[in-house]
């Protein structure tokens, strides 16, 4: 049975083989950065955490995995070009969450679309998050959760970033996004993104309301 390409490069992950992963990105014949994340890294991580979920790998599998994916997504998308600084915006996961990757290629996302981002990565606690918010003054915050015990705390993060004076879009992100109904958690202060095309869909109308108005 043939495997497909998002197992082939979850396997390459696994293997900590950096060289030939960032080889069998280039080769892929789309290079488009949105079909690259949603149709291979994406696919890939979500399968090795299906096999560390169902102790089929180690956690120090799943570490050199996400550490060889996370190298191939800092090489191969280098982010060049002017940056507006009418439209800022900052990334991280909540206190605890060491899962980064997605928020990471939703920064990239941004990025690419012309914001100036800061992406502050795993696991900062709330106390800086909101310094960091109120000296940026960013239009979204990007929030990531992938741990079900940590949903309380989403709650806190998300009552405690809406009520910033500047009222920025705040957005939730993550793998718990598509198994759990988070809206009690976003209390209509937030909005749910359960993967990229979301992501690149209330990016382009957030843009085309700011162009209209």
């Amino acid at each position: 049975m043939a495997i497909s390409d998002a197992e082939k490069l979850a396997r390459l992950f696994l293997e900590g083989d950096h060289a030939e992963a960032m080889n069998f990105i280039k080769q892929q014949p789309n290079q488009d950065k949105m079909v690259l994340f949603r149709d291979l890294f994406t696919p890939a991580m979500y399968l090795i955490g299906d096999l560390w979920e169902n102790n089929e790998i180690s956690v120090a599998d799943e570490h050199l995995a996400t550490g060889v994916c996370d190298f191939v997504l800092s090489r191969l998308f280098l982010v060049s070009g002017e940056k507006s600084v009418n439209k800022k915006a900052m990334f991280f996961c909540l206190q605890g969450e060491e899962h980064y990757l997605g928020i990471k290629m939703i920064n990239s996302l941004f990025q690419e679309k012309g914001w100036e981002t800061k992406y502050y990565g795993a696991s900062l606690p709330l106390e800086y998050a909101l310094k960091s918010a109120l000296q940026l003054k960013p239009q979204v915050i990007g929030l990531s959760v992938s741990i079900v015990y940590n949903l309380p705390v989403l709650k806190n993060y998300v009552r405690t970033l809406a009520a910033l004076p500047h009222k920025p879009s705040i957005l939730i992100g993550g793998r718990l996004t598509e198994k759990y109904d988070l809206e009690p958690y976003a209390n209509n202060q937030a909005i749910i993104i359960k993967n990229l095309n979301q992501a690149e869909q209330w990016l382009n109308e957030y843009t085309e309301k700011r162009i209209n108005a």
